[in-house]
C-alpha cells in the first residue's frame, strides 16, 4: 500500500498523482509485501510465530496427552 512519509499516511494507488502525494505532494513508496521482486532476509531472520499461536499449540498438546492418558486407562481397564 502507497505511504507517505511526508504526511505518515497510507493512500490508494488510484489516489496518486503521478507517483506522489495528493495531499502534500511528497514522495509515495510501495511498502506492500508484494512490492518487493525478492524475500528480505533481514526481515524473516529471527522472526517467530504469533503468541496466540503457540497457545493453541500448547492446548492441542495438552489435549492430546490427555486423550493418551484416557487411553491408556481405557486399555488397562479392558484387559
Amino acid at each position: 500500500m502507497p505511504w507517505c512519509d511526508s504526511c505518515s499516511a497510507h493512500h490508494a494507488p488510484t489516489a496518486l498523482d503521478g507517483g506522489s502525494c495528493p495531499q502534500c505532494g511528497g514522495v509515495v513508496t510501495d511498502n506492500s509485501p508484494h512490492a518487493h521482486d525478492g524475500v528480505d532476509e533481514e526481515k524473516t531472520v529471527g522472526q517467530s510465530a504469533p503468541w496466540h499461536f503457540w497457545i493453541v499449540v500448547v492446548a492441542l498438546a495438552a489435549y492430546l496427552l490427555w486423550r493418551l492418558v484416557i487411553g491408556i486407562m481405557w486399555a488397562i481397564d479392558k484387559f
